[in-house]
């Protein structure tokens, strides 16, 4: 398969509009690459795929990596590296990206452009982006941790710690974080997309996110099917809080930023709409409701666009607070590296619960695999994650020891494409001998 975004309606944050559901239902995952990240809702909706071929590593059935990782990766070659990137910038219209890819063979870095159209701030690999969707892995694993800590079991009803969840009694802790609760994505409702579209600076709260979710039926009911929701983690943030007894930017903090030294990320308050210098503007092409069904813009948009003659909006300071526990996360290409790579080596969680976190990640049935906040990318473990104007790629390969983070400042393109997503397709085939055969998403994960 290829690493195409296999529906990137879902791993997104949450973008709304761009997709059934709009660009703020892209919060999943990058479902494997495409399930995840805090787009607008509509965002993960992107199809967009690469031909290129995919290195593949063999992977046990429960989903944990195994494979030997001798020849299997590539010499890195920087001038080909250096190609894909400017290709891919160019081509998506990107006024910045970053990328950097650690090896056996090396590390590649590339900070290409600027932070702001038109400016001259070069982009750094301490560069401040907004993160989406990668933000549901620290949740996911602030929860873990509590789990191991004997605070909350996976097996415990979400009405447990949450009233007033439609179904609740039959909804567990896991099936929240696997996306197999069946709770309606409060990303793909009208009302939000509206809302985004018109009031960009609202604040929103948890009871008013939940509250769009539950006055829609579920997809399904718990345990009997895959759909990516932002509900699902933005109950799972609530529940933390109460476990831990503060807000959800201290127990990150305290939990991984602190211990990791990741320096340069945060969790903002609901009300706080500025991104720590240094950082990039991001922009975005088109509206939320007018991408709900379709990732791409209208056709006489786009072809302004491809004119030259349709600038994207500066969508920087727009509120980010419809994405919470899903989303809602600053962070920079370092430190998404850090996290990453502790996360998925399993520095963050005693061996026992990480086992049974690699073994989680299954099948969706959606073209990705994906387990508590956690997708499966071809060999890549990690997720995406995308907001309005800000699209983010991180994975790492614990057979072969390969991590990958990317990000883009212009999301998704005006064709839906999530330009991070899309580059990282580009440059796998150039670190990898082996065709994988697992995909990676163009997007956010799949719905």
């Amino acid at each position: 398969m290829t690493i195409d975004e296999a529906d990137h309606k879902g791993l997104h944050s949450g973008m709304p509009g761009r997709r059934r559901g709009g660009r703020v239902t892209t919060l999943v995952v990058g479902a494997v690459l495409a399930a995840a990240g805090c787009s607008s809702p509509s965002q993960a909706a992107s199809t967009a795929t690469s031909t290129a071929p995919v290195p593949t590593v063999a992977a046990s059935a429960g989903g944990s990596a195994a494979g030997s990782s001798s020849g299997a990766v590539l010499p890195l070659d920087h001038a080909a590296l250096d190609k894909v990137v400017a290709d891919i910038a160019t081509e998506l219209r990107q006024p910045g990206m970053a990328v950097l890819i650690r090896t056996p063979q090396g590390e590649y870095v590339n900070a290409y452009g600027v932070t702001e159209r038109n400016g001259t701030t070069p982009v750094a690999l301490n560069t401040r982006v907004r993160v989406g969707s990668n933000t549901k892995t620290w949740t996911g694993t602030a929860v873990l941790q509590m789990v191991q800590e004997g605070k909350i079991a996976l097996t415990d009803p979400v009405s447990k710690y949450v009233p007033g969840v439609p179904g609740g009694d039959a909804i567990t802790i896991a099936q929240l974080g696997d996306m197999r609760s069946g709770l309606y994505n409060y990303s793909e409702t009208l009302e939000l997309n509206t809302a985004l579209d018109d009031e960009p600076q609202k604040v929103w709260t948890t009871e008013q996110l939940l509250g769009l979710a539950f006055a829609h039926p579920a997809y399904f009911p718990p345990g009997q099917g895959w759909h990516y929701s932002n509900t699902n983690t933005v109950l799972l943030g609530e529940i933390a809080e109460k476990i831990d007894g503060k807000p959800l930017g201290r127990i990150f903090q305290d939990r991984f930023f602190t211990p990791l030294g990741m320096t340069g990320t945060s969790y903002p308050a609901a009300t706080d709409t500025a991104i720590p210098a240094p950082s990039s503007h991001g922009y975005l092409y088109g509206t939320n409701v007018e991408t709900m069904e379709n990732p791409s813009i209208p056709a006489d948009q786009l072809a302004q666009v491809e004119a030259g003659t349709l600038a994207p909006k500066d969508v920087t300071n727009d509120n980010p607070s419809w994405t919470g526990a899903a989303g809602q996360g600053i962070s920079t290409a370092s430190d998404l590296a850090t996290w990453v790579e502790a996360m998925v080596g399993g520095k963050l969680l005693d061996a026992a619960t990480q086992q049974t976190r690699m073994d989680g990640v299954l099948p969706t049935g959606k073209g990705t695999s994906y387990g508590f906040t956690l997708a499966k990318m071809g060999p890549l473990y990690g997720h995406t994650g995308e907001l309005p104007g800000f699209n983010s790629f991180m994975g790492y390969d614990p057979v072969n020891k390969v991590t990958i983070v990317a990000w883009g400042n212009s999301a998704p393109f005006a064709d839906g494409r999530p330009p991070a997503v899309t580059l990282v397709q580009a440059l796998v085939p150039h670190l990898y001998a082996a065709a994988p055969a697992a995909d990676i998403p163009a997007g956010e994960l799949p719905e």
